[in-house]
């Protein structure tokens, strides 16, 4: 006899799994912003400088690279301003708190957060990367780079990321 499956809107773990991943969230987002948790640990601020450097090292050896500071990687002909957002911060929450609002165990979840960082760092650098290529190379193409491809491209990574995810949580 087939085992009778309730319709996702009825099935209270769907329910249980978009709340834990709203309010966890808007816990992480309310703790990157508060500028009293900044003064303490600046945790977009140490992300943004890594990534600046890592993709700033990919570019060195196209002789492009003028200097860095803060959050700009100043190119020769035009700066990149990673921002949150751009810095591949947001993508690594979407993913992570999807993970941790899923029921799995700590240590699938503990393996499937470290290798999607690694990941998503990966991709993100290489996109910035990218991004610097295509504004010094093709600079009247940048913009459309940046908004039609570059943006919605770790979000896309994020999800793709999770949904393999899922298929090795679900694994005994």
């Amino acid at each position: 006899m087939a085992k009778k499956v309730a319709p996702p809107s009825k099935n209270p773990l769907i329910w249980k799994f978009i709340a834990t991943y709203i309010i966890l969230m808007g816990l992480s987002l309310l703790l990157l912003g508060l500028e009293s948790v900044k003064e303490i640990l600046d945790i977009n601020g140490i992300y943004t400088r890594m990534i600046i450097y890592l993709s700033a090292l990919i570019l060195k050896p196209f002789g492009i690279v003028q200097s860095i500071s803060g959050s700009v990687i100043n190119l020769k002909g035009i700066a990149l301003n990673v921002l949150f957002g751009c810095n591949g911060l947001e993508a690594f929450l979407i993913y992570s708190v999807a993970i941790l609002s899923f029921p799995a165990t700590k240590q699938k979840k503990l393996i499937g957060i470290t290798a999607g960082f690694v990941i998503i760092q990966i991709i993100n650098v290489l996109r910035i990367a990218g991004l610097g290529l295509v504004g010094f190379y093709f600079k009247q193409y940048f913009h459309y780079f940046h908004i039609y491809i570059a943006q919605g491209m770790m979000i896309a990574v994020a999800l793709v990321l999770f949904l393999f995810w899922l298929n090795y949580a679900k694994q005994e």
